[in-house]
């Protein structure tokens, strides 16, 4: 059975829109504004490495697959190779190889794919889905690359939710420039 990890860059005040600049926000960009160094650039690559799948909404599908197809390199091969689930009727799985669009309730579809799969699928950005995974008790590690930011406007990663989730911190380090790897997993 898979896992379903949810990897966010997010400012202090908990925005994680357009941390790459491709989305047109107005702070856009805002991850690439503050190193990482070395030891979070690893971290980052170790995670793809670890993954078997990546799940994302369609938005943040859309900007993967208009980045990463062109870029070449040892990640983007990994990301590139590695098998990719879209949720949102709209996407189109032409665009990035080994794409597969997944039809119906969003939940229900990762439950099943995650009974098919062994190993991490991973859930970069895509916040509707990420909320609803969390709010749903499916997502098995929550990993927050926290940036010392305050950001004051945009998306965040946690909104409403149908219960009270408590969660166990299972590692925590600071990186580059004061930038916090925090890997949760629910209590």
């Amino acid at each position: 059975m898979g896992r379903i990890v949810v990897t966010e860059f997010v400012s202090l005040d908990g925005v994680i829109e357009d941390p790459g600049g491709a989305e047109g926000f107005k702070y856009g960009g805002w991850s690439f504004e503050i190193p990482r160094g070395d030891e979070g650039d690893k971290f980052k690559l170790d995670e793809a490495f670890n993954s078997e799948a990546l799940l994302l909404g369609r938005v943040t599908y859309d900007g993967f697959a208009d980045a990463w197809p062109e870029r070449e390199g040892e990640f983007a091969d990994k990301f590139n190779n590695m098998p990719k689930y879209v949720v949102g009727s709209k996407a189109d799985a032409g665009r990035w190889n080994n794409t597969t669009v997944v039809e119906g309730d969003p939940v229900e579809a990762t439950r099943r794919l995650r009974e098919q799969t062994d190993g991490d699928i991973v859930i970069h950005g895509s916040a509707q889905l990420a909320q609803a995974l969390l709010d749903h008790d499916l997502v098995d590690e929550l990993r927050l690359m926290v940036y010392p930011v305050v950001l004051g406007d945009g998306k965040r990663l946690f909104g409403p939710t149908g219960d009270k989730k408590t969660l166990r911190l299972v590692d925590s380090r600071a990186v580059g420039d004061g930038v916090l790897i925090l890997r949760y997993e629910p209590a």
